[in-house]
């Protein structure tokens, strides 16, 4: 039955128009996910990447987005495909394929609560505008933003890609479906907790970070339940594993969460990108914090969209570190 085009309710999902031949992959589930409000797929998914080699993350030359990733379920793979400002697309493969499919509103930001955010600067105000489709996506999968925040703790933005492709990607899993080559599925918690110590040594990885993730491993079951109660709380459980701090639940919180407040207090860049974009000189994290306290429960939103403008800015200062090998956004 053809797909037809008059406008469905928000997060409702039908199965997909019929694609051109460059794009007709038969998949285990095909949907069309529209919503009532603009949303702009390739902003709201981008945070959810770690580098443009990824293993588990992969931006095409046709904006077609995959991503693998793991569930109760089974592994899946999946490709999301702009169809128009209203509607994206979503093939999916592998056998955790309908748990993927339920969370798939989440994902897209459905429940965000952009709805209340008020930009009352006038560079806010302009990125706000321009950017109206701009979401901040519920992942629910903790272990997945929580083993590449731990990664970035104290390093390079370099150390840290470099490390989470190399460990993913031999200790990943090949996706199901048709995925780009050398895509992987990232590491189960068992996976994680049986990497020999010298794979992390390898990997760059320090023992300190590395028993973090192995720690973090070994207590998924619980880390993934805290997707079940407010955001708030559930990040202070996380800070109560050794080795994980604010700014490293704030990252997870973002991703796992869709929490549009989680501010990354403690980063390296952040505090001066928020004063030089917004004040125009450059402040430390307390000032940060009372600067943006207007802003809740919006203010990773306001450094979202920053981000995605084009206003963040920062001078630079000493040797070359570019906004981009701060966040990769």
């Amino acid at each position: 039955m053809p797909f037809h085009p008059a406008r469905l309710r928000s997060g409702s999902r039908r199965p997909a128009a019929p694609l051109s031949a460059s794009e007709s992959l038969t998949a285990d589930l095909d949907l069309v996910h529209e919503s009532a409000t603009r949303l702009d797929l390739a902003s709201t998914i981008s945070t959810l990447g770690h580098g443009a080699a990824d293993p588990c993350h992969r931006v095409l030359a046709d904006g077609s987005i995959w991503r693998c990733s793991d569930s109760p379920a089974g592994p899946v793979s999946y490709r999301l495909s702009q169809v128009d400002p209203h509607r994206v697309r979503c093939q999916i493969w592998g056998p955790g394929a309908a748990d993927f499919a339920a969370g798939l509103p989440d994902l897209l930001g459905e429940n965000d609560t952009r709805g209340s955010f008020v930009a009352d600067h006038p560079t806010l105000q302009d990125a706000h505008r321009r950017h109206p489709g701009l979401r901040i996506p519920r992942t629910n999968r903790v272990l997945e933003s929580l083993i590449p925040a731990i990664l970035e703790q104290k390093v390079t933005s370099f150390e840290a890609l470099r490390a989470w492709r190399q460990l993913v990607s031999k200790f990943g899993a090949v996706p199901p479906g048709p995925a780009p080559a050398g895509m992987r599925v990232p590491p189960t918690a068992h996976q994680w907790r049986h990497i020999p110590s010298w794979e992390f040594h390898r990997a760059g990885v320090d023992p300190r970070r590395a028993r973090t993730v192995v720690e973090c491993a070994r207590l998924s079951a619980a880390l993934e339940a805290c997707s079940t109660v407010d955001s708030a709380v559930a990040q202070r459980r996380l800070i109560t594993v050794p080795g994980v701090g604010c700014w490293t639940a704030a990252e997870v919180a973002q991703r796992a969460w869709g929490d549009a407040d989680a501010l990354s207090v403690g980063d390296y860049h952040l505090c001066g990108v928020i004063g030089w974009s917004l004040l125009g000189r450059p402040i430390d994290d307390d000032e940060m914090v009372e600067y943006l306290a207007p802003y809740r429960p919006h203010r990773h939103r306001v450094v979202r969209l920053l981000y995605v403008s084009g206003n963040a800015v920062k001078p630079r200062f000493g040797p070359r570190v570019t906004i981009e090998d701060h966040r990769r956004r």
